[in-house]
């Protein structure tokens, strides 16, 4: 019997682009079923300002999604992002008076434990991440089961997220005819779109530079060591280059994409660029230095943000993986050459890896966040087969 096919949808619900895409996995292959992409209208500086217009935008993008890929669309893995999220340390454990082979029950209860933390007012677990163990109070322990000892900690990272913004963007998604299977913070999804076992055993920072915010998350040792955002994106671009040049903002954003970069270069001296000018006015010329220069300026202060949230993990600054760059915002040229002056390691675009049929206008940073969360549903899917037939195996077995 071959094997049974599982669509997987992930809905990436930006303050800018909504997108939806459509995974159909069989067995071991990966292939895009079908996509949808949006407009966002109802946000304001990365928070839900109008969830009705937000659940339209959802609804638009999996209408999209649905006509491409010839499938109704029911459920979604949600994406959670922007300043609506924080992180969180806690280490548990539990000590007996013999020493023992610590078992599967002795694991399960530390990491129980260590998720009962007191979270703040407005604040709920988005995601437990998993660090690291100590038996007997040495550290390092990936899987403790087996070893023999008196004591288990378990170190975990915990990713928070507004409960008030959480149950607003469920809120729309449900509007929009959407079971949510699960949210899913958008770097991490990002993360398991593009980075490979390897990158993250070495040590990677991937950073997901959308329009209202910048989210990032560390690995070290195959564990999420940090998660954090700011409120710093492509639109603070976009609104620096009006303000600075003083043009409209849409008239900025126009400029931005034609003729902008991160990145000074000597030859861009030489070069001239023409503004738009409002009816009635003459055109103004500029060179196009000074379009960069601005840009630049806030390109080193996101990268700034990024290498001290670095140095809290990571003292000596050194990860192996470097700096993944996603989101549309990553797309503005010479960001990889900022960042690796600032944050002083390897930057490179992270872009969906591992999924046929992937067409070329997709292979674009800002679409990897979404084809995560498309792989998350999945894998959940999956998992939740797997449960049903173990399960109908010790019954019937």
């Amino acid at each position: 019997m071959g094997a049974k096919t599982i669509f997987g949808v992930g809905v990436d619900a930006g303050s800018n682009r909504t997108r939806v895409a459509v995974l159909e996995v069989t067995g071991d292959l990966v292939r895009l079923a079908g996509y949808g992409e949006t407009r966002s209208e109802g946000w304001k500086r990365s928070r839900i300002a109008d969830a009705r217009a937000v659940a339209e935008s959802i609804r638009a993008a999996v209408r999209e999604a649905e006509r491409s890929a010839q499938i109704p669309v029911v459920s979604a893995v949600l994406g959670a992002g922007g300043a609506a999220v924080g992180c969180e340390y806690s280490s548990r454990g539990c000590e007996d008076d013999y020493r023992r082979k610590l078992t599967q029950a002795d694991v399960n209860l530390v990491i129980e434990r260590a998720a009962h933390v007191q979270l703040g007012e407005d604040r709920m677990l988005l995601h437990l991440c998993l660090r690291e163990f100590s038996v007997d109070g040495r550290r390092g322990y990936r899987d403790p089961r087996g070893q023999s000892g008196v004591s288990l900690q378990a170190h975990v990272s915990l990713i928070t997220f507004s409960t008030r913004e959480h149950d607003t963007l469920v809120g729309a998604a449900n509007q929009a005819g959407l079971v949510v299977e699960e949210t899913v913070y958008e770097p991490v999804a990002a993360a398991y779109a593009c980075l490979r076992a390897e990158h993250r055993r070495g040590g990677v920072m991937l950073v997901d530079i959308g329009a209202e915010s910048a989210d990032l998350v560390v690995y070290m040792g195959d564990s999420l060591v940090r998660a954090s955002s700011l409120e710093l994106g492509g639109a603070r671009f976009t609104e620096d280059t009006a303000d600075g040049l003083n043009i409209t903002l849409v008239d900025a954003e126009a400029v931005k994409l034609q003729y902008g970069s991160a990145v000074r270069d000597p030859e861009a001296a030489r070069s001239l660029i023409e503004l738009p000018a409002p009816p009635g006015r003459q055109p103004r010329t500029i060179p196009r230095e000074e379009l960069a220069f601005i840009l630049e300026c806030r390109a080193e202060q996101l990268f700034r943000w990024v290498r001290r949230e670095l140095l809290r993990i990571c003292p000596e600054g050194r990860l192996y993986g470097g700096v993944v760059l996603c989101g549309g915002a990553s797309r503005l040229p010479g960001m990889c050459d900022v960042a690796e002056a600032v944050v002083g390691l390897d930057a490179y675009l992270g872009l969906p890896a591992g999924i046929r049929g992937w067409p070329p206008a997709l292979n674009d940073p800002a679409w990897t966040t979404v084809a995560g969360l498309a792989m998350y549903s999945a894998r959940l899917k999956q998992r939740e087969r797997e449960r049903r037939r173990s399960l109908f195996s010790r019954i019937f077995g």
